[in-house]
């Protein structure tokens, strides 16, 4: 029986009433007509990772070690020792210059870098999400239903990319699930983009059936499910490995870095489902506890290599 009733000051509406309700106007929104470019369950298995991609896991590293500000030749040398060439880095470096990620003050014949605001709220988005610990669930979803001018496509664009970042999927193009019932930061989202038309909802099915069913149809997770398989196996395998690197400054730097990049890959791919909600089998969550684990052991002496590296 359909029911409505108030969340978080926002409609409460049983899913089935709203599938029902909507069909009658989807065809008017005239994005509707554009296929979702950033579904959650379309994104293809990351490729290896490309030098470039290193630079941000980096900087957010320097950012963890409580380094705010560092020389130019120093970067250059941190990415040297990742594989990353010279002008590979200065390129990469310009490029984040432009978005806003740094300030740059001269000290004589070198440039100092030090990191924005831009720059720190992006790192420590990212970090929030490696150690974010799975919550209970009351069986409640947060529902985005939008409409975005069918000439501005970037909002468009901008708009999913943000929705799958922030765990959702799409259940239609303009319509996006995720079995957490929080607004506050699809609510900022929706302040930051203006030009879409954003509605936020609560809402619950009639039962865990039905919940499960959701979640096949706005996630594709077996692709996700096997890449956390082969995540889990290698970190297993090289574990000796890394606590070895952990020893020694250098390799602890790197051996790091490289770990938060391979798992960075998954901020992008998991909705982190609650428990009630995961496929058989599911390793997400081990995964994350590995990660925890040797990101931490790697960390001392990680801190120390950019140190000795800055007092130079």
């Amino acid at each position: 029986m359909p029911s409505c009733g108030s969340s978080f000051g926002l409609p409460y509406l049983n899913i089935y009433h709203y599938l029902v309700c909507h069909q009658l106007f989807v065809l008017y929104l005239p994005d509707i007509l554009a296929p979702p470019q950033y579904h959650a369950g379309m994104t293809p298995p990351e490729s290896p990772a490309h030098p470039r991609s290193l630079v941000p896991d980096l900087l957010g590293d320097l950012d963890r070690s409580g380094i705010g500000e560092i020389r130019l030749k120093h970067l250059v040398t941190l990415g040297e020792e990742l594989g990353i060439p010279g002008p590979t880095m200065r390129v990469t470096l310009a490029r984040l210059r432009e978005r806003e990620w740094f300030d740059v003050r001269r000290e004589g014949r070198e440039s100092v870098y030090i990191f924005t605001e831009t720059c720190l709220t992006r790192l420590r988005e990212g970090a929030r999400w490696f150690h974010r610990e799975p919550r209970p669930w009351g069986g409640e979803w947060a529902m985005v239903i939008y409409t975005v001018p069918e000439s501005d496509r970037h909002t468009r664009d901008t708009l999913r990319k943000q929705l799958v970042w922030l765990g959702f999927g799409a259940l239609a193009p303009a319509t996006w699930l995720r079995p957490d019932p929080s607004l506050d930061d699809v609510n900022a989202l929706a302040a930051g983009l203006p030009g879409a038309r954003i509605t936020p909802l609560t809402t619950r099915t009639e039962g865990l059936s039905a919940d499960r069913a959701l979640v096949e149809q706005c996630w594709d997770l077996a692709p996700l499910a096997a890449d956390y398989e082969r995540f889990v196996r290698g970190l297993r395998l090289r574990a000796a490995e890394l606590e070895r690197a952990a020893g020694d400054p250098l390799r602890a730097a790197t051996a790091r870095i490289r770990l938060v990049n391979a798992y960075r890959n998954f901020a992008k791919r998991d909705p982190r489902l609650p428990a009630e909600l995961q496929p058989a089998g599911w390793r997400g969550d081990e995964a994350r506890r590995l990660f925890v684990r040797f990101h931490t052991t790697l960390g001392e002496h990680a801190a120390e290599r950019y140190h000795e590296l800055l007092s130079q």
